[in-house]
């Protein structure tokens, strides 16, 4: 996989402009490759312990290889990319942001930077944090042992495939497992432990809200779930509480059953049909409905606004409300595929090379 926008060894002279990407992953490492292509310095902050976000340490091996990533990330680092790993940027006057991800990496970031500082030293700062911040369901027995957020045991177990941590620190899944939802996390959710814990996971149930033809990964993919795998559907049902045993281990799933009705968007909308909760027996939960943005810092930071849902507030040319500051990829859009986070951080490298080199903003 290339990041790198032109041939090795044939990037433009040095423009002295410096250039801060916060974010490793598809965005940060697609501006990195047209920015460092076009003369500009180029330091590449990241909290993970090496470079490629979610097509390293979320995506499993079996749909993202992980050699290629490798070697687009070295061909970057070769062209002149600085990268910081390890380093977490966090706002040191609006708070440290929360997201899925941060326990997980106790330890393993070595040192923390402040964003203001990034905006004080570098004469563009991209945003390209991506979205790590899970979907909660918001129903009781949610805190019970046993019940994960897919992306945080994901992350969890990436990090031990990779080494960087033991697997005996993977949060464990054992006997009966229910996913809930319907997107590709939950087709990971699904598949990973099945391919991976065949001996601990006896029984994978798939709760969504909707039917299958309605799920984000597609019905063909829903299908091979429950095919390939014997993955047991639960479609038109919703987790309305979880119960657990005395030592606080989740043992029972409550589910309710929807039906749909029609909206004017042309998207079926579920609604729970009364007295129709029945119970699971589950040894374990993971919970994949969604990802949201997770800029780094806490609410608005230094006149940076952000959008209702969380995402960075930008205009066409990808800039913040703060001068010098642009954002791109899922912290900019929302949650999405690879591609589309690619193409943003090309596209926003474009227009951080012409303020660059015009100085214009407004």
């Amino acid at each position: 996989m290339r990041f790198l926008r032109c041939r090795p060894g044939q990037t433009k002279p040095p423009t002295g402009k410096r250039v801060a990407v916060v974010g490793a992953g598809p965005a940060g490492l697609g501006a990195a490759g047209v920015l460092v292509c076009e003369g500009h310095e180029v330091h590449v902050y990241d909290q993970f312990p090496e470079p490629g976000g979610l097509l390293i340490f979320g995506i499993p091996e079996y749909h993202v290889p992980k050699a290629p990533v490798r070697r687009g990330v070295r061909e970057l680092a070769e062209a002149g990319v600085v990268f910081h790993t390890s380093t977490r940027v966090v706002s040191c006057t609006e708070g440290e942001p929360e997201d899925d991800v941060e326990r997980l990496l106790s330890g393993l970031v070595r040192r923390r930077v402040c964003f203001e500082d990034l905006v004080e030293e570098y004469d563009a700062v991209l945003i390209a944090t991506g979205a790590w911040r899970s979907r909660r369901l918001g129903v009781p027995g949610e805190e019970l042992k046993g019940v994960y957020p897919a992306l945080e045991w994901l992350v969890a177990f990436s990090l031990a495939r990779h080494g960087y941590r033991s697997m005996d620190e993977v949060p464990p899944l054992r006997g009966n497992l229910l996913v809930v939802g319907g997107g590709l996390t939950a087709v990971d959710a699904v598949e990973v432990p099945l391919r991976y814990l065949r001996g601990s996971v006896k029984r994978v149930y798939l709760s969504y809200r909707r039917t299958r033809k309605e799920a984000p990964m597609g019905e063909r993919e829903f299908n091979r779930l429950v095919e390939e795998y014997g993955v047991e559907p639960l479609e038109l049902t919703v987790p309305v509480r979880f119960e657990g045993d005395g030592s606080g281990w989740v043992r029972r799933a409550v589910l309710q059953r929807t039906r749909l009705e029609p909206t004017p968007s042309g998207r079926p909308r579920p609604v729970p049909i009364p007295g129709s909760e029945f119970e699971v027996e589950v040894d374990a939960v993971l919970i994949a409905i969604g990802e949201q943005p997770s800029p780094p810092f806490r609410g608005s930071c230094c006149g940076i606004e952000l959008n209702p849902d969380g995402t960075v507030k930008v205009d066409e040319r990808y800039r913040t409300t703060l001068r010098k500051v642009f954002a791109a990829g899922d912290v900019k859009h929302g949650p999405s595929l690879i591609g589309p986070a690619l193409r943003s951080g090309i596209e926003a490298a474009r227009h951080i090379d012409e303020f660059l080199r015009t100085g214009r903003w407004g």
